[in-house]
């Protein structure tokens, strides 16, 4: 979240401000430096994930094309993309309504979570994996990706994307040092 990136780092990159907001706006280079510090900090190994250990975290055992199963209903059960993001609902004390904001990014954890208690695997924001786009190679259950590259692996949609590129096993690629509204990341600790 936001919270947790200002905690670190010191600032606020989003594009969209609030705590409990994913935070975006942040290049493969800044949450690799986010990783680094926050390791730092707490005395604990913590990294971006592989782009096998993503995927094997957002599936949760499922081999549909969400974690909560197929089709946009399924989706809308646990992540926000194009089809539910136009608008973000707020109250109005003004009227006692609901009005329209715009676009944007929503609070973590308000969809359903996965089999695993993890939220946001699909839509929100884009996620960086540590890996290089390439090929897969090694052992099928933990392959291992590229070695060397120009592109590193994005993961999860956004809420800015339709459904087909929010699925589990799509992927996505972007340099190193992008950034946009749209791009964020989750953690991985070593134990």
């Amino acid at each position: 979240t936001q919270a947790q990136w200002k905690a670190v780092m010191g600032n606020n990159p989003s594009n969209f401000k609030g705590d409990d907001l994913p935070v975006e706006n942040v290049s493969w280079n800044d949450a690799v430096e986010f990783c680094q510090k926050l390791s730092q900090r707490d005395h604990k190994k913590f990294r971006l994930p592989t782009e096998a250990e993503w995927e094997y975290a957002c599936r949760a055992g499922t081999t549909t094309e969400y974690n909560s199963g197929n089709g946009t209903a399924a989706l809308d059960k646990v992540g926000w993309y194009s089809g539910n993001s136009t608008y973000i609902p707020v109250q109005s004390f003004f009227f006692r309504t609901t009005m329209p904001t715009g676009p944007g990014t929503h609070p973590v954890a308000q969809k359903s979570a996965n089999a695993w208690g993890l939220y946001d695997m699909h839509g929100n924001v884009w996620q960086w994996c540590s890996d290089y786009f390439g090929e897969y190679s090694g052992d099928a259950e933990n392959p291992t990706g590229a070695t060397q590259g120009s592109f590193r692996v994005l993961r999860g949609g956004s809420w800015r994307y339709r459904p087909q590129f929010c699925r589990s096993a799509y992927r996505s690629i972007n340099g190193a040092g992008s950034r946009g509204n749209i791009i964020g990341f989750r953690i991985a600790q070593d134990f």
